[in-house]
């Protein structure tokens, strides 16, 4: 018989992906790993830097073992780890992952000096006023005007949007990136209601509502109606 591989390595256009075994002991898996890798992998000087993608199945891997795996396979000097993925998540993930996509609706005047900010995202009746905050996990929606600042996808979440009846912000953040207001508005009294979204060039950018069917078709979570 044939026996079972704890590490398959397979070439991808973006580079490495190392699929690992998820039932051997953590320990034979990075031997095998530390074999394959200073095998086929050695450093050569000059040589370019390989992205690697770790998928470890049905294993379950504390913070202390995925740096254990990092460190291990960038002993390499070339390969550099883009990411560990795993099936399995602990009950505080999953708990956090479900805050995460809770929709959030507060009615209320944010003034100036007052934060609000939810985990998922947040559905705001009312104003956002000079000085105040309005801070999202998710996506920020504004049903009034906003004046102040609103940080969208403030974990992170670089596909997060954020739209308002009357878009005049102080300042829009969306993940790590951070908009700061135009000089001057144009009277938007009869126009459309407007949102924030980064493009392909990570930049903040205002346009109509409508384009986010394009632009974001999986925004809603409601596929039909009755």
């Amino acid at each position: 018989m044939k026996k079972l591989q704890n590490v398959v390595i397979k070439g991808t256009k973006e580079g490495l992906t190392l699929h690992l075994n998820d039932s051997c002991s953590f320990e034979e898996l990075k031997k095998e790993l530390y074999w394959k890798l200073s095998e086929n992998y050695r450093s050569q000087e000059g040589q370019q830097q390989i992205t690697v993608k770790v998928q470890v199945g049905n294993r379950y891997l504390t913070d202390t073992q995925i740096e254990e795996l990092k460190e291990l396979i960038t002993q390499t000097k070339n390969l550099v780890v883009d990411s560990v993925s795993s099936n399995v998540m602990t009950k505080e993930e999953v708990e956090q992952m479900k805050q995460e996509q809770k929709i959030v609706s507060v009615s209320s005047i944010v003034r100036s000096g007052q934060v609000v900010k939810v985990p998922g995202d947040l559905l705001l009746i009312g104003d956002v006023n000079p000085g105040g905050t309005v801070m999202a996990g998710g996506n920020i929606f504004v049903m009034g005007v906003l004046k102040g600042i609103a940080h969208a996808g403030c974990y992170g979440n670089t596909e997060a949007i954020i739209a308002a009846s009357i878009m005049k912000p102080s300042q829009l953040r969306i993940g790590e990136f951070i908009n700061r207001a135009p000089d001057h508005y144009t009277d938007q009294e009869n126009r459309e209601m407007e949102c924030a979204y980064i493009n392909e060039n990570n930049q903040i950018m205002i346009d109509r509502l409508q384009v986010l069917i394009q632009l974001r078709p999986n925004l809603t979570r409601l596929e039909r109606g009755w």
